[in-house]
């Protein structure tokens, strides 16, 4: 434990250090004026460490720079600005102790020293440190954990698809590290591909978690079930599991479309769980909503499901969203869909640059929900 005491009175330094020594702090670095102080942390040189400190016992009055003065210029650099600093002061004066706190003071003891009352004041102050050393500690930990998990979750996602006849493009905006939005494609067979997007209840780490469960779920039900009904009561039937236990406040859910193409005949066969209806450029002519299907997954134990289909000739586009770009768009859902279905009506050339006229690129960067946009674009035999 390191207590560095600042006094240009060499006799003050060293009946602080007297007493600090006969109370078992040992480690205690005597410095004569401001400027050693900051030579001492390297003030001038963030390269430099200059190892931990504990606590700083500095004067008020000393010439050149004074306590006031070399608080503030601590305070203002990131790495010392949780050391508790103590003043030692002979002044009496209310307004400057008050001044002297308000610069980030810990606490004060006027002179002459009461070695009862430095040692008690200097235990609350050394406490309150440590208190705070291992609060950053844990949010280190937790923070790590977070990226961990946020990597995790990232590596679920299916990258880009481009094939002769079928392109698949993602933008994935969480609002946070860990997100509630998900997608992912399959190839099932040689000409038939499955795609999921999905939105979680919530953001955050809860829906993250529910999110990374479901995603291994959805894996293995994609690879085994294939058709949109069977996946979606597969789906329905683990969040009911994962219900069960009856203690959660509110239920976990989740709406999606789950659909799978066929490049060979020309079709999609599609099921919306309660999700906003994307839409489908049918030949470059026909714009179809992709309707509801069902209700949302995880609201009840068993839903009956209802599955779309829709044939394309020469070619076929689909734009998928979860709600956050609504929300993000504009306060009116109703004109944002508009928008999307009017931006939907005409074949997407430039992906990014489309999204980028949907949202800008100042919104895309401080959502208060969950993004993400899908577009699935595949040419006829």
């Amino acid at each position: 434990m390191t207590i560095l005491l600042v006094d240009d009175n060499s006799v003050n330094l060293f009946v602080i250090e007297k007493i600090l020594n006969n109370a078992g702090y040992t480690d205690c670095v005597s410095l004569n004026s401001a400027m050693e102080l900051f030579d001492y942390l390297h003030l001038d040189d963030a390269n430099v460490s200059s190892g931990a400190v504990d606590l700083i016992l500095l004067d008020i009055m000393m010439p050149e720079i004074d306590g006031l003065e070399a608080c503030k210029r601590i305070k203002e650099d990131d790495r010392f600005k949780d050391i508790p600093v103590i003043f030692v002061t002979a002044l009496e004066d209310k307004s400057k102790l008050a001044e002297a706190l308000d610069i980030g003071g810990a606490d004060y003891i006027t002179k002459p020293i009461n070695k009862t009352e430095l040692l008690a004041r200097m235990r609350v102050a050394l406490r309150l440190k440590s208190e705070l050393d291992w609060h950053k500690q844990h949010e280190k930990k937790i923070q790590y954990e977070l990226d961990l998990a946020t990597h995790v979750q990232r590596s679920l996602l299916s990258p880009p698809l481009s094939k002769e006849n079928l392109q698949i493009e993602v933008t994935y905006m969480p609002s946070s590290n860990l997100a509630g939005d998900m997608y992912y494609w399959h190839k099932i067979s040689e000409h038939r591909y499955a795609v999921i997007l999905l939105d979680m209840m919530g953001h955050g780490i809860s829906a993250s978690l529910v999110c990374m469960f479901i995603s291994s779920v959805l894996r293995e039900a994609v690879k085994q079930l294939v058709e949109p009904e069977l996946v979606i009561k597969e789906l329905n039937r683990y969040m009911a599991l994962l219900q069960d236990d009856g203690k959660q406040d509110m239920p976990y859910y989740f709406t999606a479309i789950y659909l799978v193409i066929d490049t060979e005949s020309n079709t999609v066969e599609y099921v919306n769980a309660g999700h906003p209806a994307g839409y489908a450029l049918v030949d470059n002519k026909e714009l179809v909503p992709l309707e509801k299907g069902c209700w949302a997954v995880g609201f009840f134990d068993e839903i009956k499901v209802t599955k779309q289909t829709l044939k394309y000739t020469t070619d076929l586009q689909i734009v998928l969203f979860t709600d956050g770009l609504l929300e993000a768009m504009g306060p009116c859902e109703i004109e944002s869909e508009k928008q999307i279905a009017a931006a939907s009506s005409s074949k997407w050339t430039n992906f990014q640059e489309t999204v980028n006229q949907l949202l800008s690129k100042e919104k895309q960067l401080d959502q208060p929900d969950d993004i993400c946009i899908l577009m699935l674009q595949a040419q006829g035999k």
